[in-house]
């Protein structure tokens, strides 16, 4: 009864330039913890093998740093593991791969699928197909050699691929690196192990991407897991189960504020989220000068307490009451001027006029204010 971990999608080197330094680091650092989870996980589930379909390097420009620190992370599995080329890190001449080579840096365990074939694993009874990218785009179905591939009758015959099935991923990944969707039928194939779309997703009963261990972007797409798939026999239907592996989840919110309970809910929900989060928070709508007071305090506190939050509210425009104006003692010409402001919103200058009707609260509000103005 074969069993064995697939994953996929690992983009070790990539970097978040549009997070704050320290945060970009620790979730440069959680794709590292990721590849020790997973070797955890095969450990612990007693897994024979590791197949890795693809992207295991973001780009071929590495450093040697990152490339060393890929293979020590698998030193916990010692089982056997199968590492795909795809189109970030494909099988050129000269590569991450060979450099991977010429810095010895790669385990005896450590199989590297550089060319099309079989990697036959006699001892854990899988004979695994491979169709590694050997450029970044093909335009032919690579897989398609597997209908080709002879493997000894006692072995499960696992398919391992990097690219997008035809008619289903069509609007979410490029139309480059083709797969048949019958694939697993017409190569006899007991189970297809794929990457590139970096969610977990089934196609059909013996075809599944495994998507990325570690989020890494802002998309629904049950991103964070490893698939742990179980095979009776040669012909028997697998088994597969997906199991969590992120560390940190990311959350894309789209929110429109109107009334006050909008913000009372938006508020609750930042503070209803686990600390391994990562927010992408746009708002619009409008909101006024009070309960955008109680925005940026409840940001300020989550900002304190969650891995990170981007908040774009450009297109939320801050409309005081008349409590506000009061509150602000901005009668006469201050009162214009808010009231001017708060116009200027919904022209081209929005952004400009939203941002000094915040400055201008803030200094009312302050007690130094009637001096700094």
């Amino acid at each position: 009864m074969p069993r064995f971990l697939h994953t996929a999608d690992w983009q070790m080197g990539r970097t978040f330039s549009r997070f704050e330094a320290e945060d970009g680091a620790a979730l440069v650092e959680a794709r590292f913890k990721a590849i020790e989870t997973l070797a955890g996980l095969a450990r612990e589930r007693q897994c024979d093998a590791v197949l890795v379909a693809g992207d295991v390097f973001d780009a071929q420009g590495v450093s040697d740093r990152t490339i060393r620190r890929v293979f020590n992370a698998t030193q916990g599995f010692d089982g056997p593991w199968v590492l795909l080329p795809g189109n970030h890190d494909a099988a050129l001449v000269e590569s991450v791969w060979t450099r991977a080579q010429r810095l010895k840096s790669v385990p005896d365990n450590v199989l590297l699928a550089l060319t099309p074939g079989v990697i036959t694993l006699d001892e854990q009874g899988l004979a695994v197909l491979c169709a590694p990218l050997t450029q970044r785009h093909t335009y032919s179905d690579l897989t398609a050699a597997f209908d080709r591939y002879e493997t000894p009758g006692h072995l499960v015959r696992v398919g391992l691929a990097h690219g997008g099935v035809e008619g289903l991923l069509s609007e979410d990944i490029d139309a480059t690196n083709p797969i048949a969707a019958d694939r697993a039928k017409a190569s006899r194939l007991d189970y297809l192990a794929l990457g590139d779309w970096h969610g977990t997703r089934q196609i059909d009963e013996r075809t599944w991407y495994s998507g990325t261990p570690e989020p890494e972007r802002f998309r629904n797409n049950d991103a964070g897991n490893a698939l742990v798939v179980e095979i009776d026999h040669p012909g028997s239907q697998p088994h597969v189960e997906a199991v969590a592996t992120s560390q940190f989840q990311w959350h894309q919110w789209r929110e429109a504020l109107s009334v006050n309970s909008d913000l009372e809910r938006l508020i609750e929900r930042l503070q209803a989220l686990p600390t391994t989060s990562v927010l992408d928070l746009r708002l619009s709508g409008e909101i006024t000068l009070d309960g955008d007071e109680r925005l940026n305090h409840a940001l300020s506190v989550a900002e304190a307490r969650i891995r990170s939050i981007q908040c774009e509210r450009s297109s939320l425009q801050l409309s005081p009451t008349q409590e506000d104006i009061a509150t602000l003692q901005a009668d006469g010409y201050l009162g214009n001027v808010i009231t001017r402001l708060r116009d200027l919103q919904e022209g081209g200058q929005g952004e400009a006029a939203r941002d000094a009707l915040a400055i201008l609260a803030t200094v009312l509000k302050d007690p130094r204010g009637e001096s700094a103005s």
